[in-house]
């Protein structure tokens, strides 16, 4: 490897943790946006972020309606599954994974071929090789984990900002098949409320159809 390739190695990891760092961060700072911890309140954080996301989107909201609010959670989901698959797409070796996957499914089988012959020699041998395979298997799950703070930087904000909004629009509804009229930030299912609901199966549908597109593979399948 010369140096150029050296220093753009280093400046990629330099950039991975920066990335991280600042993924990470949004992660916590939402957890434990407003809450009070041994006579410590933490800042509402949620309030803070969404409040600068609003300038930039409210002149969307002017623009689309705010009767449609949920074609701009529809719009959002979407924007995040594209983000998301794209850096999947391109941040991950997948013919790596693919050939790591594959190896693995077949040592599975020879493995469980080897225990049911009760072949003893064969399973030392792949006991040995074993070790090896899981750290490599470990690795792709690895290199999985890595983009999901890349996508953090723009769901999590945009997160914030659906939730900054609705409560200044608290009665803000969607007509669901079955369901009918719902408001969006009510709770139905534990802390699930209807428009993070939205926000999934529109996210959902579409990745779906994305990564079938693009050809991605997720870690284990």
């Amino acid at each position: 490897m010369d140096k150029n390739q050296q220093d753009g190695k280093q400046l990629r990891e330099k950039a991975d943790k920066f990335i991280m760092m600042i993924g990470l961060s949004l992660m916590i700072s939402m957890m434990i946006s407003g809450i009070t911890f041994k006579s410590i309140t933490f800042p509402d954080f949620r309030g803070i972020i969404g409040g600068f996301v609003n300038i930039f989107m409210s002149p969307i909201v002017s623009i689309v309606g705010e009767s449609n609010f949920f074609l701009i959670i529809s719009a959002m989901a979407i924007i995040t599954a594209i983000y998301s698959s794209l850096i999947q797409k391109y941040a991950i070796d997948q013919s790596r994974m693919i050939e790591v996957q594959e190896r693995m499914k077949i040592f599975q089988k020879e493995m469980k071929e080897a225990r049911a012959t009760q072949n003893t020699y064969l399973l030392k041998k792949m006991e040995e090789q074993q070790a090896a395979l899981m750290q490599e298997n470990m690795s792709v799950v690895k290199d999985q984990f890595k983009p999901m703070f890349y996508i953090l930087i723009v769901s999590i904000p945009l997160f914030m900002w659906a939730n900054y909004y609705l409560g200044g629009h608290p009665t803000a509804s969607i007509i669901f098949p079955f369901w009918g009229e719902r408001v969006f930030s009510d709770t139905f299912a534990v802390f699930l409320t209807y428009w993070i609901y939205w926000w999934i199966i529109s996210s959902l549908a579409f990745g779906q159809v994305l990564r079938k597109l693009l050809n991605i593979r997720a870690a284990g399948m």
